[in-house]
């Protein structure tokens, strides 16, 4: 079976979208699909990041300046780069020369039911990856992984009556390495000897060091900290040099092996995307700052659940108040503990095979 994947990547959208893609797109290889990607070369993109990987990806060109205004508008039009029927053109010409598509994916907050029909007549199926409800989709699978209070009605009418819809972290795309970490994972003593700093594969606004000067002002250099930041992040030299002048200190760049470092950690701090889910999973107490729109409600409800310590809008949250809110969890291993429970509580049902089912039908 052939399935092309429509996504992007970008300073301003960041990495999540492309990086759980590729996480569905390891699962369909694994059973036999035919995989390529459409991705445009918007300024940050990771393309090459898919390539490395193995995939086929029909790169969609980009021209500063050349977008057009259009009539329809979502509220993420822009992080698209062109107006959506370019989009729309380019995307089915690339998928007509690929001859018979399956399943068309689309994981872009810049595209709704407009582009979506455009699509019908050259694949036989669509699935869209969303979290928003912020637009109708034409769609026969809709996933939306995250978590809100009234999600079973989150998509009222705004997708067909037909459509399958499997809502909730049960249905995140986690990687293998996730998995297969948490059947042996160690228990939890709520003692901080490790922490992780992650914020995504871009970062623009630096929070990485943000972090890192808080755990300065800590003045704990028997802490060991690992900081990983991806190839697109445009602070990564001086964020590598900063690590290299701290005690216990190490700095990682594009790594394969995040499951590992979610395991030995004791404290990550980092931002509420889709690494939400593999923290959980691992039982990670995690001290989250909010850097995107679309990251604030499952993150205030995560956090209600007492899963996650939430401290808000990212551009609101000083240094201190990151050190603070470090020494609140190394003085008080009960509260980490309860934190650890209540986030794998959430992933005690996860599963996957739902989906991959649905899409081999």
């Amino acid at each position: 079976m052939k399935v092309a994947i429509r996504v992007d990547s970008s300073f301003k959208m960041g990495s999540g979208h492309l990086m759980r893609c590729l996480t569905l797109a390891e699962g369909l290889h694994e059973r036999g699909f035919d995989i390529s990607f459409l991705c445009r070369e918007l300024p940050g993109n990771m393309i090459e990041h898919v390539e490395i990987k193995g995939y086929t990806v029909h790169r969609l060109p980009y021209i500063e300046g050349k977008r057009k205004a259009v009539s329809i508008k979502v509220a993420h039009s822009d992080w698209l780069g062109v107006d959506w029927r370019t989009d729309a053109a380019e995307t089915k010409s690339v998928i007509e020369k690929d001859g018979c598509t399956d399943w068309l994916i689309v994981d872009h907050y810049a595209l709704d039911r407009h582009w979506e029909e455009q699509m019908r007549q050259f694949v036989k199926n669509i699935m869209v990856i969303d979290d928003l409800a912020d637009r109708p989709h034409d769609c026969d699978i809709l996933l939306d992984q995250n978590m809100y209070e009234g999600i079973n009605n989150r998509y009222n009418g705004l997708v067909p009556a037909s459509c399958k819809k499997l809502l909730g972290p049960t249905h995140a795309l986690l990687r293998k390495e996730f998995i297969e970490a948490r059947k042996n994972l160690r228990e939890r003593d709520g003692q901080v000897r490790n922490i992780l700093i992650f914020f995504g594969g871009v970062d623009p606004s630096n929070e990485t060091l943000k972090a890192l000067d808080a755990i300065q002002l800590l003045s704990r250099p028997e802490i060991t900290v690992d900081v990983v930041v991806g190839t697109a992040n445009p602070h990564k030299d001086k964020i590598k040099d900063v690590c290299s002048s701290m005690p216990n200190v190490y700095y990682h760049c594009q790594v394969d092996c995040m499951a590992r470092l979610m395991v030995n950690a004791d404290l990550a701090i980092g931002g509420g995307g889709t690494t939400t889910w593999e923290r959980c999973l691992l039982a990670l107490p995690t001290i989250i700052l909010v850097i995107a729109e679309n990251q604030m409600e499952t993150t205030t409800t995560v956090a209600k659940a007492g899963a996650v310590i939430n401290l808000g809008w990212s551009r609101l949250v000083s240094t201190e108040k990151i050190a603070a809110a470090i020494r609140k969890t190394i003085a008080n291993k009960h509260l980490m503990k309860e934190i650890s429970n209540k986030s794998i509580s959430l992933m005690i049902a996860q599963n996957n095979s739902v989906l991959f089912d649905d899409l081999i039908k």
